[in-house]
């Protein structure tokens, strides 16, 4: 009879294996597309920006120095970095479910009953004619015990390994993280590198600017004794001066703070950046996109994403394993004496194996809602997945198209520069010699040569910080 019901329990237990089969679902790729990602941009060629090492991607030896020192001690990185070592923890605590729990106990007890309990015990004793114990003299009972117990869970539904394969997601979720943050950090460096530099330049030009100003007004000093121009003139100069001199702090002002800015990504209090010109900066020949498929995988943010969609993918696996019966086998085992130690371990000993299958059948709808909450969870990663990827190709189509703008600007603002300083000398000169020409003209055309400048230096800036969005959107960083 023994081996019959041995027989049928190992036959069920083989029908519940191959039924589990079909309660978890294998992973598959979620389903994006990523045609025409790259607005106005075809190309068949793989060679991306993005598989460029950031050390060459900034020659700048100064610039270089700066981002191996905040990928030493930038805190966002470090806290990426605990993110990861949590998510690992929880990976290796998924594996160690497999395995069976193990603990021990010792435990001595020490009894006295009281008289009243006695005086009760010898009534019952007396009623069934057992022999009394005498209420006198009560004894103490002391009690000595080592005990071990087990249990273990079969994995019968596959809940412990889909577990398992969502915390392996969410620990290369977490790694893909470090990598969005050290790709964003780098870029973030190098924009406020060059935006110092661009302030440099600018701090650079007004200076000569108001120098040049301060001679102007000196001349104009000189013609109006010599009854070439009026005193309204020459106080028009001053003006035209300090209009000069008054923007000055505005530009030392964004110098600190882009230093502070710089200083708080280094880790560090806020202090001066070393650092060289913006002339000397130089950007990559090549701007190459590479195919919008290898943004899933070269940008970490897109890979978190899809790593999103996979933790909870496999969560709502675990989740229709809560409907199926859970199987498991618990072991008891130890040793037990009273009042002496003497002969602990012979004889003493004694134990139980229990095995058990439990079907949940009525719980409030717990289960039917837990696997609602996952599927809705698992719906919400995978159009943030999505979203994300379209986010992606934003970025590269508007970090491609705001380097193409820059690169016009620059052209026709060189000829709008040549112009203007003609403009200046030509009018500076007829106002020495021809008594018709107003000084206003030397004043629109020597202020919209300081605008035209400026300007410039941001159509050069606006080109290296485009350079280093397309690196960072296309994934690039952090090889």
């Amino acid at each position: 009879m023994n081996t019959i019901h041995i027989k049928l329990g190992l036959a069920m237990l083989l029908g519940a294996l191959l039924t589990s089969c079909n309660i978890t679902k294998p992973y598959q790729q979620a389903g994006v597309t990523t045609n025409g990602l790259y607005r106005g941009t075809q190309t068949t060629d793989s060679s991306t920006l993005a598989s460029l090492p950031w050390q060459q991607m900034f020659p700048d030896t100064i610039l270089q120095g700066l981002i191996e020192r905040s990928l030493n001690n930038n805190l966002d990185l470090k806290i990426a970095v605990a993110r990861m070592q949590g998510a690992e923890a929880n990976l290796k605590q998924s594996k160690l479910a497999f395995f069976p729990t193990l603990s021990t106990n010792a435990a001595f007890t020490l009894s006295k009953s009281s008289s009243a309990q006695l005086r009760a015990l010898n009534i019952r004793n007396a009623e069934s004619g057992s022999s009394t114990v005498s209420t006198t003299s009560i004894p103490t009972i002391k009690q000595y015990s080592l005990t071990a117990s087990t249990s273990w869970e079969a994995d019968v539904w596959g809940k412990l390994r889909s577990t398992k394969r969502a915390y392996l997601a969410s620990y290369l979720q977490s790694e893909a993280y470090r990598r969005a943050v050290q790709t964003q950090l780098i870029a973030n460096i190098a924009n406020d590198y060059y935006a110092l530099l661009a302030y440099d330049q600018q701090l650079k030009i007004t200076l000569e600017t108001v120098d040049n100003r301060k001679f102007d007004v000196e001349t104009m000093k000189a013609l109006k004794e010599g009854a070439i121009v009026t005193g309204a003139d020459v106080v028009q100069s001053e003006a035209n001066r300090y209009a000069a001199e008054v923007t000055l702090p505005d530009i030392r002002q964004n110098i600190r703070q882009t230093e502070n800015a710089l200083s708080v990504l280094l880790a560090m209090p806020p202090d001066s950046i070393p650092r060289t010109q913006l002339d000397s900066q130089q950007v990559v020949p090549s701007l190459q996109t590479g195919l919008p498929a290898q943004l899933l995988s070269n940008r970490p943010d897109v890979q978190e994403a899809e790593y999103s969609f996979r933790n909870t993918f496999e969560l709502t696996n675990v989740a229709r394993t809560y409907f199926y019966p859970a199987l498991t086998i618990t072991g008891t085992g130890g040793f037990a004496t009273a009042n002496t130690l003497t002969g602990f371990f012979a004889g003493t000993f004694y134990g139980s194996l229990i095995s058990g299958l439990t079907q949940p059948i009525f719980n409030q709808g717990i289960n039917r809602q837990r696997l609602s909450r996952a599927q809705a969870a698992q719906a919400e990663a995978f159009y943030t997945y999505q979203a994300t990827l379209l986010t992606a190709g934003q970025e590269v189509s508007n970090a491609l198209y705001s380097y193409q703008m820059a690169v016009d600007k620059a052209n026709t603002r060189q000829q709008q520069l040549a112009a203007l300083q003609k403009a200046v000398s030509y009018t500076k000169e007829l106002l020495k010699y021809t008594a018709n020409t107003n000084y206003t003209d030397v004043l629109t055309a020597e202020q919209n040569l300081l605008a035209t400048q400026l300007n410039g230096v941001n159509d050069r800036l606006q080109q290296l910080q485009a350079t280093v969005e397309l690196y960072r959107a296309l994934g690039g960083g952090w090889r």
